[in-house]
């Protein structure tokens, strides 16, 4: 379950004055197990929903959450801190260590559930003197509502990408093809209302295929900050639309932005495969890694 889904779930509780304890994590040394401010909602009946990489511990904190519950009284928030180099097997530990805060958020809290779990703005709260702050999702824009697409949306959603889809054809521009995307616009990619969303975007894929599609959306994305624009096609048409953006002008600097063909050599045949290279690639742009097996490199794992 994502982060996000683990807030809103927090939102569904607050609006319904249901009670329920939550367990955060407010910061993690060594191996990290998940990103600060993950969370795990702990129901009165004891069932629980998220998951903050604690291991085996994670059963502690759902026994304690149960116990904070049954006394009817508020939750205090209460600090707790998991070494996770004391698995039962040893060596088996990541050797990570975790501060969690067990608390209950009030009724107050609601709007700034909300924010988190619907993730278009950064967002801080303070929890017992730590600061979380979650930023808000990147937004990937996608041009040409293809199948490709289509699968693409769905996995970039669980990445936690907000996902803008871009085509003038409105068949192919529907929310029945596109049931995933948080934004489907029937419109050419430099239309002002595409421009806006480029702008905002982190990452851009151009998935149409289609030269009268490809080079304007090319040329919008390119005049923006995006750390990411990725082009489909094979070398061919990456020949072809590099050279018709030097016949316009742009310098090799430019140019050089591309990432085309899009996605990483994993041997892709078909468009869930595809998606899936091209997901791995915008990741690892965003991240600032090599993409390489992690067999292959003696770095640190998570950056």
């Amino acid at each position: 379950m994502k982060m996000r889904e683990v807030y809103a779930l927090m939102a569904q509780r607050l609006r319904a004055r249901a009670p329920f304890a939550v367990a955060t994590l407010t910061a993690a040394r060594g191996a990290k197990a998940s990103a600060v401010g993950t969370s795990l909602v702990v129901d009165a009946d004891g069932s629980f929903l998220g998951d903050i990489g604690a291991g085996c511990h994670e059963g502690e904190i759902v026994e304690r959450a149960i116990a904070a519950l049954q006394q009817g009284a508020r939750i205090a928030p209460t600090p707790m801190r998991f070494e996770l180099d004391d698995e039962i097997l040893a060596g088996s530990g990541c050797g990570a260590s975790l501060d969690v805060v067990l608390w209950a958020p009030s009724r107050e809290f609601l709007s700034v559930v909300e924010e988190i779990a619907y993730g278009r703005r950064d967002v801080e709260f303070d929890l017992d003197g730590t600061t979380i702050a979650i930023p808000r999702r990147p937004r990937l824009v996608i041009v040409g509502a293809t199948a490709l697409a289509a699968q693409l949306t769905v996995i970039a959603q669980r990445a936690d990408f907000v996902v803008t889809v871009i085509d003038p054809r409105s068949p192919f521009a529907t929310r029945r093809r596109h049931p995933d995307a948080d934004e489907v616009l029937v419109a050419w990619p430099d239309d002002p209302i595409c421009l806006e969303r480029m702008e905002e975007a982190g990452a851009i894929a151009i998935l149409s295929h289609d030269v009268k599609l490809d080079l304007p959306a090319l040329r919008a994305a390119l005049a923006t900050g995006a750390w990411y624009v990725g082009l489909l096609g094979n070398r061919r048409v990456q020949r072809s639309r590099r050279d018709a953006l030097r016949s316009d002008g742009y310098a090799d600097s430019q140019i050089a932005r591309i990432f085309g063909p899009a996605g990483l050599d994993l041997g892709a045949s078909t468009d869930g495969q595809t998606a899936l290279s091209i997901l791995a690639e915008i990741v690892s742009v965003q991240q600032h890694r090599s993409g390489t097996p992690l067999t292959e490199s003696d770095g640190p794992i998570h950056p």
